[in-house]
């Protein structure tokens, strides 16, 4: 089982050491590149700023930092945008990510509407977010990286949706 609470400042090295190993796991797993991720993956000073732009929580197993996720909702909470969410990779396929989703939606249970973006080639990503009820709705290619991204919405009521 994993827990959540808000990360603090001092969070903010451990959150960039975990999000650097999830990210060049899957650029390894797949694009054969040593490492890659999005902006700011690797930078502790991208890390606090976050936590001050919007709900930066750190996933917690046994007292130590396995993951986070970043939440961007609207004034009225009623969209919110999963910046991102990610778990180390030793402890990815435990059901963390279902428990992070679901702690979400409670979280937020005004929230009627969630969107998220992901890379094209992030396989797993795609299957994990569509089992959870979300639907891909659009793509938009980024020439400066010549990569595809993905984006998801999820609206409606609160299921169980990947159980």
């Amino acid at each position: 089982m994993v827990s959540f609470e808000l990360s603090q400042p001092q969070d903010a090295a451990t959150l960039a050491n975990v999000q650097k190993r999830t990210f060049d796991d899957d650029a390894r797993r797949y694009q054969n590149k040593d490492e890659d991720g999005p902006p700011g993956y690797d930078s502790v000073p991208w890390q606090a700023e976050q936590m001050q732009q919007g709900h930066y929580y750190k996933l917690l197993k046994d007292g130590g930092i396995v993951g986070g996720m970043i939440i961007f909702p609207s004034s009225t909470e009623e969209e919110c945008h999963l910046g991102r969410i990610f778990i180390d990779p030793l402890y990815q396929n435990q059901g963390f990510g279902h428990e992070a989703l679901h702690f979400l939606f409670v979280q937020y249970p005004a929230a009627k509407r969630w969107t998220l973006d992901t890379p094209s080639w992030a396989v797993r990503n795609h299957h994990f977010y569509e089992k959870h009820g979300f639907i891909r709705i659009g793509e938009i290619y980024d020439a400066e990286s010549s990569q595809s991204i993905w984006e998801y919405e999820r609206t409606g009521p609160l299921t169980e949706a990947g159980r």
